[in-house]
């Protein structure tokens, strides 16, 4: 007799939102939905609904649910999903991923490249791979994404769960989640994505007497009115309108023949009960137990297992033969207690979680224990390696066994695992789970002290790489005290641990003061591999650390890691070293620096160590950029990263690319390429590289002369931390310098550069292309401040050889060899000057105005040629500034000048219409710079009286009272209008 209703009861407003939820997303415009209710209130059966609505309207459909043997598994749900587009073969699909099939790795096997590591272990880049899996997948169609149950989910699929819901937004996908009512992170979860307007809440309410009448008329196949009104109400009551427990109570009266079919309709002869949960458990028990005292046992054994369990495991712990078995379980699902389960043929399933949680409250405490040893055993026997969750299961069954240490050490295996998969937040989970059950007394158990300190050390360590630094100074403080003179080594891992936990929060005085206890502890004799670890650990922290000499201090530190590490044979922390050192040598050896990159890259192919090959490949390809502006080299890089899921490599990588697309003067390609990786930079939450991202951005309006643009840039930057950050000088010397030169305003430009000078003395810096390498000695020879010794002193160091600060000292040369009337070695010097300068578009043009103002003046090489040529890039990119400071040279070389006054297009309409010229609007657009005449004649090359004569034709023409009122009306109209302001 089927007496589970087929109907969907009670549900009509919460199915309609998820139904108009599923045609949005076919239009691309998708949406989370939280499903919340009690065990058994119908949140799987409505996602199911939702199941059956998406596949007939051709969507494809993900579909996975948590854990439920034993603590969180991470990803588990996930995997799941997942696995059913694997199954596929899509090939195209595959391919739409890129570089974020690699990632998928961790979830699915078959995705990650052999030999090599799961691509990026960032948890966002993770969860932004399985959204673009789910919209590739729905992509013209519609994706439906079920997670069903999640109250006891990893902290790392949760992570995943918030970011895909608060970016599904404008993808085809419904991220569909049922949560039990339950305190839980899950819940939490759902709380606060619905509260932020990210998700929609469905709270599932309790049927009322009427939709109990409904649910009882569907599983009976009959109509509401041939429903006694006992039943309905005894069923009301005793389940409180819970669907799942209306059904099976009614599975059991209808079993027990307390509610006949008789040819008058249904007759219902059963007296009525109390007590809900009693109810519940005495009907499940009642029908396990018409299956025969062995096929009882079979069910609690199952039940001692799980929602979920493998029948090999049921079958050796139950003694039953094939056939009967089988027997058993075909009656177990007609008795609609059991199903198969979708993992597979070796795999059943209990229909609902309390059925499991039913039958297990028949058990004695005895029967329970003995039944949950002799599990474990079975489990053990049949997977010695406890593979996947099957470790945290046989955890839970030996805990509940009462043989809590057996528990702690499968728990610790299992943190342990999780920690080396990067999941440290599982880790965590599982082993403040182990600290807890075995409680305070474990500290001073004699028989198994050593084990407890080491589950702690183990904790300390998961705390310590997920940055959770109070948490491991606290862990650290439980700990029994150490005999420094007898057990230095593990005193000397905790600081080590504790100072990596600081660096990874980005605590750096907390981590040097891990550093230097570990450093205190170690005695004369004592073994390199303790000191090689103190060094890496501190190579870093004294890189991003406040000290002057940081970069001298990390490049030590880094060589005394790399010696020790080659010596001891650990390839991981060789790489690391090198990367270090070959970082921060380069202002002084390019090719030592290389070196460093070249050997890290050998070591790490030796031994499949796939991320630091590509952060060797970054290095190498920087290095070459900087040295010749060739980007070929980060550009593979950049590849390979992507091919091997390294995301936030790659989009490092594509930052510095950007850049080199300002320089060379491609501004359109560059504004395209930083939008889009601002935008995935920012989505995805890898700040460092939105961060140098925004610095570009600063360079790009500086390099377009509009200082609009680069207070605005500048504004995000110092915003977002940009001003105590790495790239500051980047962004002074790049951008706000750069913009100076481009408003003629040397004098501003030259003090920029001296303030960065000595900071950059003060604090060593590892960028070198932000102008006390090569634009500042140029500036200051051609302001008479610098010569010859100044320009020795520069071009000593390899900075000033990096192509883009060589066009700069060349042309400084070349000054300096006019000035001394040296004719031909300063042709020699721009001719290098020129080659170096090829790949910089504007900088390119600059330095031929810059130069030729000297070669006007002391009477040598080819000016007017030089400023022809920058006056016509200058009036075509509506550079004015510098534009009509080439016309003026021109006339004081006595060459014939191009006139430009016909560029009135360049005037907007309304001025144009009031009379406004071309020569009035220039000094009209610097006017919001608030400069007095003389400053203003300065820029435009032009006398102070002919901008006194330009201004009062501008407040004649639009009747504005005085001059003050006209620079904010100047300041308003630039606003409006969208040209750029003060050039």
């Amino acid at each position: 007799m089927r007496t589970r209703a087929p109907a969907l009861i009670g549900r009509g407003s919460e199915l309609e939102e998820i139904v108009q939820a599923l045609q949005r997303a076919r239009n691309s415009a998708g949406t989370a939905i939280f499903l919340i209710g009690e065990p058994g209130i119908g949140k799987t059966r409505l996602a199911a609904e939702a199941v059956g609505r998406a596949l007939d309207e051709g969507m494809v459909v993900l579909r996975g649910r948590g854990s439920t043997t034993g603590p969180a598994v991470p990803f588990r749900a996930l995997t799941e999903a997942l696995l059913s587009l694997a199954r596929t073969g899509d090939g195209g699909l595959v391919r739409g991923l890129g570089p974020y099939r690699s990632v998928l790795g961790r979830l699915i096997p078959d995705w990650a490249d052999e030999g090599e590591s799961a691509g990026d272990s960032s948890l966002v880049v993770l969860a932004e791979a399985t959204l673009r899996l789910a919209a590739l997948a729905g992509a013209g169609r519609g994706c439906l994404f079920v997670l069903d149950d999640l109250p006891d989910a990893d902290v790392e699929t949760l992570a995943v769960v918030e970011y895909l819901v608060g970016n599904v937004l404008a993808q085809p996908v419904v991220v569909l989640v049922t949560v039990r009512t339950e305190p839980s992170p899950a819940l939490d979860l759902a709380h606060s994505a619905a509260r932020g307007g990210d998700a929609i809440l469905l709270p599932l309410r309790s049927l009322d007497l009427p939709g109990v009448r409904q649910v009882v008329a569907s599983g009976l196949g009959t109509t509401e009115d041939r429903v006694p009104d006992a039943v309905a109400e005894r069923l009301f009551a005793d389940s409180a309108g819970n669907p799942l427990m209306v059904e099976e109570l009614l599975h059991s009266v209808v079993s027990a023949g307390e509610l006949v079919d008789t040819r008058d309709g249904w007759r219902f002869t059963g007296q009525s009960r109390a007590g809900v949960p009693t109810t519940l458990v005495h009907a499940i028990t009642q029908r396990a137990e018409r299956l025969g005292s062995r096929g009882l046992r079979l069910l609690s054994i199952a039940a001692v297992l799980g929602r979920r369990f493998p029948l090999s495991v049921l079958q050796e712990v139950s003694d039953l033969d094939d056939h009967q078995l089988f027997g058993h379980l075909q009656s177990a699902v007609a008795a609609q207690l059991l199903a198969p389960d979708e993992r597979g043929d070796d795999w059943y399933a209990f229909r609902h979680p309390l059925t499991a949680e039913a039958l297990l409250t028949r058990l004695s405490p005895a029967d329970r224990v003995a039944l949950s040893a002799r599990a474990a055993d079975a489990v053990t026997a049949l997977n010695p390696d406890l593979p996947g969750e099957l470790c945290n299961l046989v955890a839970s069954l030996r805990l509940a066994a009462g043989e809590k240490w057996a528990a702690a050490a499968l728990y610790r295996e299992a943190g342990r695992r999780a920690l080396a998969g990067g999941a440290p937040g599982s880790a965590i989970a599982v082993l403040e789970q182990a600290v807890t059950l075995l409680g305070d007394g474990a500290r001073t158990d004699p028989d198994h002290a050593e084990e407890y300190q080491d589950l702690q050390e183990l904790l300390l360590f998961s705390l310590a790489e997920a940055g959770q630094f109070d948490q491991a100074v606290e862990v650290a403080g439980s700990l029994r005290p150490v005999d420094t003179r007898r057990d230095y080594a593990r005193a000397i891992r905790l600081h080590v641990r504790l100072a990596w936990a600081a660096q990874v929060a980005g605590r750096w005085s907390e981590g040097f003061e891990q550093v230097a206890a570990a450093r205190a502890l170690l005695p004369p004799d004592a073994g390199e591999e303790h000191s090689v670890a103190i060094d890496a650990v501190d190579a870093y922290l004294s890189m991003s650390g406040p000290a002057a000499d940081r970069l001298h201090r990390s490049e030590e530190l880094g060589r005394r890691a790399f010696a020790g590490a080659e010596r001891i044979g650990a390839p991981a922390t060789a790489c690391q070293a090198l990367y270090a050192v070959g970082f921060v040598v380069r202002e002084r050896d390019m090719a030592e620096s290389d070196e460093c990159f070249q050997r890290m890259l050998d070591i790490a192919a030796e031994h499949r160590l796939t991320s630091w090959r590509n952060y060797a490949l970054v290095g190498l390809g920087g290095n070459a950029w900087l040295s010749e502006a060739d980007p070929t080299g980060l550009e593979t890089a950049r590849e390979e990263a992507l091919r091997t899921g390294g995301i936030s490599l790659a989009h490092n990588a594509e930052a510095v690319l950007c850049l080199h697309l300002v320089l060379c003067g491609q501004f359109g390609a560059a504004s395209e390429r930083l939008r889009a990786c601002y935008a995935e930079s920012s989505r995805i939450r890898l700040f460092a590289v939105t961060r140098y991202v925004q610095m570009v951005l600063v360079v790009l309006a500086g390099h377009r002369a509009d200082r609009a643009a680069l207070r605005a840039a500048l504004d995000d930057f110092h915003r977002d931390g940009g001003g105590e950050s790495r790239e500051a000088p980047l962004a002074r010397g790049l951008g706000q310098v750069f913009c100076s030169l481009l408003e003629e305003d040397r004098d501003g430009a030259r003090a920029e550069l001296a303030a960065l000078a000595d900071e950059q003395a003060r604090q060593q810096s590892t960028f070198q292309l932000a102008g006390p390498h090569g634009l500042k000695l140029l500036l200051d020879v051609l302001a008479g401040q610098a010569g010859w010794v100044e320009h020795r002193q520069v071009t000593a160091g390899p900075a000033a050889r990096m192509r883009w600060n060589r066009q700069f000292t060349e042309l400084a040369e070349a000054v300096l060899h006019g000035r001394d009337g040296a004719r031909a070695e300063a042709a020699a010097a721009m001719a290098r000057a020129a080659r170096a300068a090829e790949p910089f578009a504007t900088a390119r043009v600059l330095g031929l105005r810059l130069a030729a103002e000297a070669a006007v003046e002391d009477g040598w090489g080819e000016p007017a040629e030089w400023l022809r040529e920058a006056e016509n890039h200058f009036h075509r990119a509506e550079v004015i500034p510098v534009a009509s400071a080439c016309r003026s040279l021109l006339r004081r070389t006595g060459a014939p000048v191009r006139q430009r006054r016909t560029g009135s297009e360049r005037v907007p309409e309304k001025l144009r219409a009031l009379g406004v010229t071309l020569r009035e609007f220039e000094v009209f657009e610097l006017l919001p710079l608030r400069l007095g005449n003389r400053a203003l004649a300065a820029r435009l090359h032009i006398s102070p009286r002919t901008v006194e004569k330009h201004v009062a034709a501008l407040l004649a023409k639009t009747s504005i009272r005085d001059r003050a009122a006209l620079v904010e009306y100047a300041v308003r109209f630039g606003a409006d209008e969208g040209w750029q302001q003060a050039r």
